[in-house]
């Protein structure tokens, strides 16, 4: 009697849906899972019922066994549980422009401070730094990777200049 009343309950929800739906979608199928759960069919007979209604639409073994299973937890909830946010990951020259703004104010400025500010995640932040504004971090300060050599030229001198100062005030 359950297997037929089962099978016309499914056929009905089946006949209920849109004409361009061809599956149930997650949170109808955990209904009639959820539906049949009091009978003590078990994973095997909410399965059965279900390939033999839906045929090649029907959910997988395993996630009609996950539903069972949380119904059997106590959690009868159908519906999708949040899930947490994802950051942005979307590069935009926008996006670009404010992360060279930043390390402009203050070279030495960090990646989690950037990622934090703008919301968007480490890794994005550091992609952007290394490979859209060509920089790195050199003795804690963000630097243009590719220098031209009168930018090299005066990085020596001024190493040059700082090493000799500090070695006359140490004699």
């Amino acid at each position: 009697m359950c297997r037929i009343a089962s099978i016309f309950l499914l056929h009905r929800l089946k006949g209920s849906m849109s004409s361009d739906a061809r599956h149930f979608n997650n949170t109808e199928t955990r209904a009639v899972v959820k539906f049949f759960f009091p009978a003590k069919q078990g994973v095997e007979g909410n399965y059965a019922i279900l390939t033999e209604t839906l045929g090649e639409h029907a959910p997988l073994y395993a996630t009609v066994k996950n539903w069972v299973t949380q119904f059997k937890r106590g959690d009868f909830s159908t519906c999708d549980a949040p899930r947490p946010r994802r950051h942005k990951t979307v590069t935009t020259s926008k996006t670009i422009d404010k992360i060279h703004e930043l390390i402009l104010k203050d070279r030495r400025i960090s990646v989690k401070p950037i990622a934090e500010q703008l919301d968007i995640s480490r890794d994005q932040v550091g992609s952007i730094i290394h490979k859209d504004l060509d920089m790195r971090k050199l003795s804690t300060k963000w630097v243009r990777k590719c220098l031209n050599m009168d930018q090299k030229r005066q990085r020596c001198q001024s190493s040059e200049q700082i090493l000799e100062f500090f070695s006359a005030r140490s004699k």
